[in-house]
């Protein structure tokens, strides 16, 4: 029998209703937190760069302090693989988090992608490692307004998690975005820059989806089928609407998966 869920996640309200578990061990699905407008945070790093350490775990601080008043920040850590030959191969790289990167640097105007990167909403890039910066930039995205989305949580079935998507009108021609992340992971690096460190990280991202583009005035509805991981993991799922051609994220909800 699988699991069936009530659960509905907004950008700022949260419904929570009845769950039944099931025979499947080990998963649970739990509404994060909306603490105010949602703004998406999205690092880009490698456990093969020496200066990406400390803005690992100024991600990791941010994501578990919050300390945006009116604002929910949803973090990514997204690892690029152009690192990789150079004495440690990071076990969370990915090429395709690599061409993401690449994308922003041309829209931002950045000369060359760079570790460790942060860009906030699509739209501003900055030192990954900078936090002062980023509690100014998280400052003044609260004030812009969000398109509302809902996960509404129906069942996890066959290694799979069915999710209901809702969102509201876009004011430009978008993309849907459905991400699954690690929520923690920990790594011990044997060679590189960071030869003999041990590493943690915060929401990991693991796959990229896009589930539907839209047209301005175009609102969205959908049924979407993830992976729902390793039994006794935890995982996120965040769902993420953005601008055609990579540009400005419109809106974002996350919800938790695993014990």
């Amino acid at each position: 029998m699988p699991k069936v869920f009530d659960i509905k996640i907004r950008s700022s309200q949260i419904v929570l209703g009845l769950v039944l578990l099931s025979c499947f061990s080990g998963l649970a699905w739990a509404a994060e937190a909306a603490a105010g407008i949602p703004i998406v945070v999205e690092l880009f790093t490698s456990e093969g760069c020496s200066s990406c350490p400390p803005a690992d775990a100024l991600l990791r601080k941010l994501d578990s302090s919050q300390p945006t008043p009116g604002a929910q920040l949803i973090v990514l850590e997204e690892h690029v693989d152009y690192w990789d030959d150079l004495g440690w191969k990071d076990p969370f790289s990915s090429h395709e988090w690599t061409l993401r990167q690449t994308a922003y640097a041309q829209r931002l105007n950045v000369r060359a992608p760079y570790t460790p990167q942060m860009v906030v909403n699509g739209a501003v890039e900055l030192l990954g490692s900078d936090s002062s910066r980023a509690i100014k930039i998280f400052g003044e995205a609260r004030s812009v307004s969000r398109v509302p989305i809902h996960i509404s949580a129906i069942r996890i079935e066959s290694g799979k998690v069915h999710v209901h998507v809702e969102a509201g009108e876009v004011p430009a021609q978008a993309e849907v975005f459905v991400a699954v992340a690690l929520d923690h992971a920990e790594s011990q690096v044997k060679r590189g820059e960071n030869d003999g460190r041990h590493l943690e990280h915060v929401d990991v991202l693991q796959t990229l989806n896009s589930e539907g583009k839209l047209q301005k005035g175009q609102s969205f509805s959908k049924d979407v089928v993830v992976s729902a991981g390793k039994s006794g993991t935890a995982y996120r799922l965040i769902v993420f609407i953005q601008e055609r051609d990579q540009g400005k994220i419109m809106g974002a909800a996350v919800g938790r998966l695993g014990p």
